[in-house]
């Protein structure tokens, strides 16, 4: 068997993995991804089927704005993106047909806000989230250390700490239905499903469990750009793998791994289905509950156990993609959340997102045709198993048709995926998608730090502090890549 000895392996290819490769590319260090698929981006990649390119599972690009982890990353590694800046990020369909733009303006989104939900609280709650926001992502490339695994990440924090830093940190103590109730908001039910629905795009639970700090931020993101990348979201992965290359790093595509082993001798041993790769560094890019699987260590084991989240606390998804026919009446904004009357059938969730190809994006479909992603939470995704495919291909045309983004008739091709399909795409366990959910009781100094095994195995992505969403696993990435450098080199 092909023994293949490389200075860092990274395992899994998803952008938080990527940000690290390239970040440690940068500082000369020989560098191998590692990815079970051919394509790269995990679950903000790209697929084609029959001619057409679909998104895997993230469809909007946000982070370019300053102070942001993706511009940090392309600014240090001069990485171009061929991103088209929104001017309307999103739109919001409730039950009742009421239609709600996501103004990218501060201001324009209160006034529809106080248009749609009641003047009551509006202006002062989103003033609140948005000025929260900003704190946040001001704060999260100055505060790489955290969350703290030795004195030297204190020492760090306690060297790089600004006052607005330390007011952030009640905020993690109290949660988002704290702050609708301090504004008045609770008993407007009409609006606190609208903000549910919305937080669970982003920190995948809704207001009673998701921290303030975390909630703010995520209830924000159509007030910083929004884009749209041509060709779909794996142009931003193969960018960051095209500057990996020319670093000399490498890329593993169809490469399963089956265990890791840390050697005696130090270092660690990478057991996958072509071979073996033997590194002195390793990077988990994996969900903590598959790095629970992988690593062959069992005081690590149980230390891993008490933060892993069981099956029923995280979510899985279904999503379909769908071509038809561009006309005049095809909605010009690119991305909806429309809320469903009594639920998605056979899943029981409340909503579906739907992003729609840029007209002038041949890469993706040819002129006059659209490219429709579409996607539902799936909850308790290991007991939730979902069969009925054909059945939900045709309710969510039959849906789209009556919602006005275009005709029956006018469909050429449907196709759904459900978590099973998530499990063969990405080897994530239970097909969970969008990171570990948000709860109250884990508070963020509990959340797994960069460090795994406190020598030279690391862990970065959407289920680590801090994950979830293009802005976080980057961020993820960055932190663990920082540390990694500051531990050895």
């Amino acid at each position: 068997m092909e023994t293949k000895k490389v200075q860092v392996a990274i395992i899994g290819a998803g952008f938080g993995g990527l940000t690290a490769a390239a970040l440690l590319a940068q500082k000369g260090l020989q560098v191998a991804v590692v990815e079970q698929n051919k394509y790269p981006g995990g679950c903000a990649s790209s697929y084609k089927r029959k001619g057409y390119w679909f998104e895997t599972g993230a469809t909007t690009l946000v982070g370019l704005d300053p102070d942001m982890p993706l511009r940090y990353l392309l600014d240090q590694t001069d990485i171009q993106l061929p991103a088209l800046r929104l001017e309307t990020p999103m739109q919001v369909r409730l039950t009742d047909g009421t239609v709600i733009t996501r103004f990218p303006g501060l201001e324009d989104w209160i006034r529809e806000a106080e248009r749609v939900f009641g003047p009551e609280g509006q202006q002062a709650f989103w003033e609140t989230c948005y000025a929260i926001s900003r704190k946040v992502w001001r704060t999260s490339l100055r505060q790489l250390s955290f969350p703290f695994s030795n004195l030297s990440d204190v020492w760090e924090a306690v060297m790089s700490v600004r006052w607005e830093q330390i007011g952030l940190v009640p905020l993690a103590f109290s949660t988002m239905r704290d702050l609708l109730s301090r504004h008045k908001l609770l008993d407007n039910e009409r609006f606190v499903q609208f903000v549910d629905q919305q937080l669970l795009i982003t920190a995948q639970n809704y207001h009673p469990e998701v921290n303030v700090l975390f909630g703010a931020t995520a209830l924000c993101y159509t007030l910083y750009g929004n884009y749209y990348l041509p060709g779909g979201l794996r142009q931003l992965a193969e960018r960051v793998v095209q500057y990996l290359e020319e670093k000399q790093g490498q890329m593993l595509y169809g490469r399963v791994v089956q265990k890791v082993v840390p050697l005696p001798q130090g270092g660690y041993e990478v057991t996958t289905d072509k071979g073996l790769i033997e590194a002195e560094f390793v990077f988990f890019n994996v969900p903590i509950n598959n790095v629970h699987s992988l690593y062959q260590e069992e005081n690590i084991k149980r230390k891993l156990k008490p933060i892993l989240l069981p099956a029923e606390e995280v979510n899985g998804a279904v999503t379909w993609g769908i071509v038809f026919d561009r006309t005049l009446t095809t909605p010009q904004v690119l991305h909806h959340q429309l809320h469903v009357p009594g639920g998605v059938p056979f899943i029981g969730s409340d909503s579906i997102f739907v992003s729609l190809s840029h007209p002038e994006d041949e890469l993706r479909a040819p002129k006059g045709k659209c490219v429709a992603s579409v996607s539902t939470h799936v909850h308790h995704p290991h007991t939730t198993w979902i069969t009925q495919k054909k059945d939900l291909e045709k309710w969510v045309v039959r849906f789209l048709a009556e919602q006005g983004f275009f005709k029956e008739e006018d469909v050429h091709f449907v196709q759904a995926a459900t978590p099973g399909a998530w499990i063969e795409w990405t080897g994530r366990e239970w097909g969970q998608v969008g990171g570990y959910p948000q709860y109250q009781r884990i508070k963020p100094w509990q959340m797994k730090d960069a460090r795994l095994d406190g020598k030279k195995a690391y862990l970065c992505g959407d289920t680590v502090y801090p994950g979830q969403g293009i802005p976080g696993v980057c961020l993820s990435g960055i932190i663990a890549a920082k540390k990694l450098l500051r531990d050895h080199f």
